[in-house]
């Protein structure tokens, strides 16, 4: 038998037009002000109009923070976490993207009990306890609204997270039609970004579990078949549901099989070149899936035959084998930049990115094939 701890989110709502019930489900957490985290596009699309009607016609009293950063900043986590202290706030929610939910995890955790950022980084050193936290995602990407990780940019750009099960929202909500307004570019990059998420879990080294395993396999096959429909067609409710809940299982999976090699070396991409992390993610995606495939052969032949029925009966090199050539091709078709020097990158600079991927060692480790200095270095040049 497995020996293995699953841990989540206790209650995810996936409800199109959920958003129009936040003033009930604030209510029900015992939240008379919620302090809400979102970001300046946000408001502007008017895409959080819904919720402020609920919240209203409940009787919580609203404070909307819309200064957000993307891949936050501490200072901007900062400035959030002062300004729900001076509010009064009793609960927060945190509504966007990944940057949103994680600033959102953050301020819930620091205005109710002080601690200085930079002595909370790593695993399990945050205490508690927080307030309230509903998480409501915008994106399909990053599946933050399920994990106990935030990840901010330190003043020396380097992507540092924060850890702990304290993270986890009270609820969890999924509401399909807060996205049908995504932009291609931007689904493309949230949408790899899960399907990295779900891969890497699955191929994790020291953490798999049969929970994980589940919901990466249902994941990577609900990503890999409504993704090039999210792109090209964004209004389709039930392709955008599909994305959504594909990025949630992701979520829950990598919450608790951690990422490895990809993350590690996208992080400097987006501590130093601002680069959004689902681009970040892609650029260097298939790179390292070909890094890993002597190690992962195995792990890859079952994504294989979970999104590519054609394999069944396969061997296992032959179905790892178009496993990544079909993940390659996936990515290839997406709409943005598909090479560090498209993306802006100095090739001078990826010795320095190397060195700064060796430092992510809490993400290296999980990596089914241990990467040195100069694995990482090769990975970006042929990202190059």
């Amino acid at each position: 038998m497995s020996q293995f701890t699953f841990e989540t989110a206790p209650k995810i709502i996936c409800e199109q037009g959920g958003a129009n019930r936040l003033g009930e489900i604030a209510q029900g957490l015992g939240i008379s002000h919620l302090f809400l985290v979102t970001d300046a596009g946000l408001i502007k699309a008017r895409l959080i109009d819904g919720a402020l009607t609920s919240l209203a016609a409940a009787k919580v009293a609203v404070t909307v923070f819309s200064d957000v950063l993307a891949d936050p900043p501490e200072l901007s986590v900062q400035a959030a976490v002062d300004a729900a202290r001076a509010a009064g706030a009793d609960g927060v929610l945190g509504f966007g993207g990944g940057s949103s939910l994680d600033s959102a995890k953050l301020v819930a955790l620091l205005a109710r009990t002080p601690q200085a950022l930079p002595a909370i980084y790593g695993i399990g050193l945050a205490r508690g306890p927080r307030l309230p936290l509903i998480q409501l995602p915008t994106t399909a990407g990053t599946g933050s609204e399920v994990t106990p990780i935030a990840i901010l940019t330190t003043p020396s750009h380097e992507k540092k997270g924060v850890v702990s099960p304290l993270l986890y929202p009270d609820v969890a909500l999924l509401d399909s039609r807060l996205t049908l307004g995504l932009p291609p570019a931007t689904t493309a990059m949230t949408g790899v970004d899960a399907m990295v998420h779900a891969i890497e879990a699955f191929s994790t080294r020291l953490k798999k579990n049969p929970l994980s395993d589940a919901l990466a396999l249902k994941a990577l096959q609900l990503l890999y078949a409504n993704l090039p429909a999210a792109v090209t067609d964004g209004k389709d409710a039930t392709v955008r549901e599909n994305m959504l809940l594909g990025s949630l299982f992701a979520g829950m999976a990598f919450a608790n099989a951690p990422v490895g090699a990809v993350h590690a070396l996208a992080y400097p991409l987006g501590g130093h070149y601002g680069l959004p992390h689902g681009l970040s993610n892609s650029l260097v995606f298939v790179p390292v899936l070909k890094f890993n495939l002597p190690l992962a052969q195995a792990l890859y032949a079952q994504l294989g035959r979970a999104i590519l029925p054609q394999l069944a009966g396969s061997g296992d090199g032959e179905a790892a084998n178009a496993f990544v050539a079909a993940i390659g091709q996936r990515v290839a078709a997406m709409p943005y930049a598909q090479t560090l020097r498209d993306a802006g990158v100095k090739e001078s600079d990826l010795p320095m990115l190397a060195e700064d991927a060796m430092k992510v060692q809490r993400l290296l480790v999980n990596n089914p094939r241990d990467v040195s200095y100069q694995d990482a270095l090769a990975m970006y040049q042929v990202a190059y």
